[in-house]
């Protein structure tokens, strides 16, 4: 790329735009990662453990520090994905098909 690429003051708004609002929807899904993983698994494990997972007969405490933090990590993978395709045809950036 030439110099003049990066002179056009709209072009580096609309990307600050673009990294701003994927730096915010990392940090949502950071967030909610930490609190299901950390706040479910090992804060909260005590009282979730006064409640069993139907079927299973599990404490909640524990399944959440088990099994539950992982299934909530894969489904922020496929979230992310989903939200990033959608951030990225708002901003005109999307890959085509």
């Amino acid at each position: 790329m030439a110099v003049s690429d990066y002179d056009d003051p709209q072009e580096s708004e609309a990307g600050a735009a673009y990294w701003r609002a994927n730096v915010h929807l990392l940090l949502v899904l950071l967030s909610v990662w930490f609190a299901v993983s950390f706040g479910a698994g090992i804060l909260f494990v005590e009282p979730l453990n006064a409640y069993t997972l139907p079927g299973t007969g599990f404490p909640l405490g524990f399944w959440f520090a088990q099994q539950g933090s992982i299934y909530v990590f894969v489904a922020l993978i496929f979230i992310y994905v989903f939200l990033m395709n959608r951030m990225d045809k708002r901003f005109g950036v999307a890959e085509e098909e």
